[in-house]
């Protein structure tokens, strides 16, 4: 890492002597026009995502965007205008943990039949007022925050995109951002993704995923934990009541640094970039079908790529 920026140039400062960091900038705009930065990772408030990401494309630099890459699928469809030549991506480090890269391996391979059900629930507690997940006019509220990785995780293993979908929330009566949504995402063949979202409830996460045979349990499946290991749990249904279940665990892994390393060798020409614009602005529009959904009460078309 080269530097840091702020708009205020002593928190810069304070992050730089912090992380070990050799610059700091008191502006964005100051630290876009270093021209020893090749990419910027962008963790700003949603409504300055696709902003700084256009600012630093236009410089030249490189963008690992932190989700939800836009507001709306309308306002994501301007990163198109990105020169091919740079690369942008949203910062799902979920996709790069090993216990997510196993639990697919053994989808594919069949262990569990065909997979037919993902439920995932993925909550927290947080009423703060000045926190920007609680302001409606930055992008604000549970789907965006969190209900971004239910759907990421329908389509990663499901391995297909869904069709349509059926939405409801209950939006906090003072913020007005939603504090609890659930949907059903159709993913066709019989295949369903239900989620829950909350901002207002336990903090708590899982996936759940059931074959034809047999199922995959993540059980700390986004926030891995940084001082212990990961576990999935793996059912081959030979016995009822989960007694066949098997437990596989995983090493304590950084996965925003696996993340990171990712993006960089995509840069360097040493792999492709499994997850780009294309995979962002999918994710988007379903985002946007939920909440089309919730206003209409009926189900909504997902459009495809």
């Amino acid at each position: 890492m080269v530097a840091v920026a702020s708009r205020s140039e002593n928190t810069a400062r304070e992050m730089a002597s912090e992380l070990g960091i050799g610059k700091a900038y008191g502006s964005y705009e100051a630290l876009l026009a270093d021209p020893d930065i090749e990419a910027i990772y962008n963790p700003l408030p949603n409504h300055l995502h696709v902003p700084m990401t256009l600012a630093a494309a236009a410089a030249g630099k490189h963008v690992l965007c932190e989700k939800p890459i836009a507001i709306t699928a309308d306002e994501a469809e301007a990163l198109k205008q990105v020169p091919s030549q740079v690369l942008v991506a949203e910062a799902f480090m979920v996709r790069h943990h090993p216990q997510w890269q196993r639990a697919r391996e053994i989808i594919r391979a069949g262990d569990i039949g065909e997979l037919r059900s993902i439920q995932v629930i993925f909550s927290y507690f947080n009423v703060e007022p000045d926190n920007i997940r609680n302001k409606a006019d930055i992008g604000g509220g549970g789907l965006l925050d969190i209900g971004c990785y239910a759907v990421v995780a329908g389509r990663y293993f499901f391995d297909a995109e869904p069709i349509r979908t059926i939405a409801l929330v209950d939006r906090d009566p003072t913020y007005r951002v939603d504090r609890t949504t659930s949907a059903l995402l159709d993913f066709g063949k019989g295949r369903q993704l239900t989620f829950t979202v909350s901002t207002q409830s336990v903090p708590f996460q899982r996936i759940q995923m059931l074959g034809t045979k047999g199922r995959i349990e993540i059980e700390v499946p986004f926030n891995a934990p940084p001082d212990r290991p990961t576990r999935i749990s793996v059912d081959d249904g030979s016995a009822h009541g989960g007694l066949s279940e098997k437990a596989v665990e995983f090493p304590v892994v950084d996965q925003y640094e696996q993340q990171g390393a990712a993006f960089s060798r995509a840069i360097r020409g040493e792999a492709s970039l499994e997850y780009g614009l294309e995979d962002a602005l999918m994710n988007m529009r379903i985002l946007d079908a939920i909440r089309q959904s919730a206003e209409s009460a009926a189900w909504e078309s997902i459009a495809a790529r």
